[in-house]
């Protein structure tokens, strides 16, 4: 009885979930990492900020001026049902701007984030040395998980032209793949660093699936709350490693709360 508590698809799904939160508490308890967790913070700062006056001036400038308007009430209604819309579209673009930039400049400060933080866990990091070398390997990698993203987005987007489901079909796989691509994303530096490749990594997460779909939601969550948006990327970087280097544990997983 135990056993299937502590087995189950939503226990595996809660854990994963809280280990990007649990990293907030990690880092408290590891001072040492502060420093690396500093400059990812600055750019995300610089970064969040100039998308939010870009997506402003954007809206100011274009989208308004798009929006028709008139003196009868319909064309009122119609303003403001519109300039919502607007409203909300470009703050999904600010919102992805701000995190798929964010991550490709900070990963190779991520990557060794990545590497500190399985050092204090385990007491040592095995891996490819951090270089030069290797922040060109990561900004490649980035790229390429970038454009799979944009793909994969677009694809799905087409379910909308389905009639009657199309919408809702669309809704639940596009968030499907973007938590299962958070998950890609924070654990790839772990891989990355031990010189495994997709497949390894696609092993990894489809043998915990629940768990990386937690992940992968915990993280999302993140990035919706006001002001943790700035830490969410090296806290999901700790949370990925700390998941993985739990999983490696003999005894299994540590508590995450």
């Amino acid at each position: 009885m135990v056993n299937l508590l502590r087995n189950n698809p939503l226990t595996h799904f809660s854990r994963g979930f809280f280990y990007p939160f649990a990293g907030g508490r990690f880092l408290m308890k590891t001072p040492r990492l502060w420093k690396y967790v500093l400059i990812p913070f600055l750019i995300n700062t610089v970064i969040f900020s100039l998308a939010v006056w870009l997506g402003l001036d954007f809206f100011n400038t274009r989208v308004e001026t798009m929006i028709p308007s008139g003196d009868a009430w319909y064309w009122a209604t119609l303003y403001y049902f519109l300039w919502l819309v607007a409203v909300v579209l470009t703050a999904v673009l600010v919102f992805f701007s701000f995190t798929v930039v964010g991550n490709l400049i900070s990963s190779p400060f991520n990557d060794l984030l990545s590497e500190k933080t399985e050092l204090a866990i385990r007491g040592k990091a095995e891996g490819v040395p951090f270089s030069l070398r290797e922040i060109g390997r990561i900004l490649v990698d980035e790229c390429r998980k970038l454009i799979v993203f944009v793909i994969g987005m677009v694809l799905l987007l087409l379910l909308n032209f389905i009639p009657g489901f199309g919408t809702l079909l669309y809704s639940v796989l596009s968030f499907l793949f973007t938590v299962y691509f958070l998950a890609i994303q924070y654990t790839s530096y772990v891989f990355g660093r031990k010189g495994q490749g997709f497949r390894e990594q696609r092993r990894f997460i489809g043998g915990r699936m629940f768990m990386a779909f937690g992940f992968g939601t915990g993280v999302l969550c993140l990035l919706a709350i006001p002001f943790l948006q700035f830490f969410c990327i090296p806290l999901a970087v700790v949370g990925a490693t700390r998941m993985w280097c739990d999983q490696l544990s003999p005894t299994g997983p540590g508590e995450v709360l």
